[in-house]
């Protein structure tokens, strides 16, 4: 996906020239004049297991980096942070704590293995060494950070809670394209948690039940997967834990994750302070 990315050279070491073939460089996004809208098929998860997931963290971003482990960004000022979780217990394994002032956003791998945490109005991605677990440096950029994923190219695909997916570098973090995702039947604004699968580039609807699946080649949704099923379970769960929870406002769907080439069919989805992460497959309804 996204073969239309071409690079075709470094200059001083430093700085890729890009080519897109049907896309525009920044300003424009890509031209999908050629691509119909076309009515997204409709998904449904078929629960496979469930594990344990830390009732007080505010899911941001959720990853299974290349080594299967499974990593977490948690947001709320004064409480963010990146973490190791063991999947079967929902132990925190280790973990850092993000300055006060930031608000923990998404989460991806980059092709060296480093991690890459977004704050949602600071401006700035955290970059983190894995072992061990400690700061690497940071990038900056502008507006709002969202949600965030790797291609397969390297570039980012990172979102700002609009319509809009932007590609950014991974030598510098600069913008160098961008996509306005278009929907037949339905929005596809308030773009959260990203999560791309080698093929398609998932996407979480902020406060929705929502998980649009976009082919970026067209920069349309394909497929709208309704994970309504999963709130519910998650309420029936926080309800028996004795948990008060507000899953239509602030406790709502956020964060999923592929297992990887190995599990290909298989995704792990949560919420923000659910008690439960559900590892599910994407179905026809």
């Amino acid at each position: 996906m996204l073969r239309r990315f071409l690079a075709i050279g470094v200059l001083a070491g430093s700085v890729a020239m890009l080519v897109f073939a049907g896309w525009y460089l920044v300003g424009g996004g890509n031209d999908v004049t050629d691509c119909d809208v076309p009515v997204p098929a409709a998904l449904e998860p078929r629960v496979v297991a469930t594990h344990p997931h830390d009732p007080e963290a505010y899911t941001q971003g959720l990853l299974v980096a290349g080594d299967g482990a499974l990593w977490e960004s948690t947001g709320l000022r004064g409480q963010s942070d990146l973490r190791r979780v063991d999947v079967d217990t929902g132990e925190v394994l280790e973990s850092r704590s993000l300055e006060a002032d930031l608000f923990g956003e998404g989460l991806t791998e980059d092709a060296d293995g480093e991690l890459l945490q977004l704050t949602w109005t600071s401006g700035t991605a955290l970059r983190w060494n894995r072992d061990p677990l400690e700061p690497a440096g940071e990038f900056t950029y502008d507006g709002e950070g969202w949600g965030i994923t790797t291609l397969d190219d390297g570039f980012h695909a990172m979102s700002d809670g609009s319509s809009t997916i932007s590609y950014r570098s991974p030598s510098d973090f600069s913008v160098v394209g961008s996509t306005e995702v278009r929907r037949d039947g339905g929005s596809a604004s308030d773009l959260n948690e990203l999560e791309w699968d080698g093929e398609r580039l998932w996407a979480n609807r902020y406060q929705s039940d929502e998980i649009l699946r976009i082919d970026l080649d067209c920069g349309v949704v394909d497929a709208v997967l309704d994970a309504s099923a999963l709130t519910a379970m998650a309420s029936e769960e926080a309800s028996a834990a004795g948990l008060e929870r507000d899953f239509e406002g602030r406790d709502v769907l956020n964060g999923i994750a592929w297992l990887g080439e190995e599990d290909p069919e298989h995704y792990y989805v949560t919420g923000k302070r659910w008690p439960v992460l559900y590892e599910v497959t994407f179905e026809q309804a």
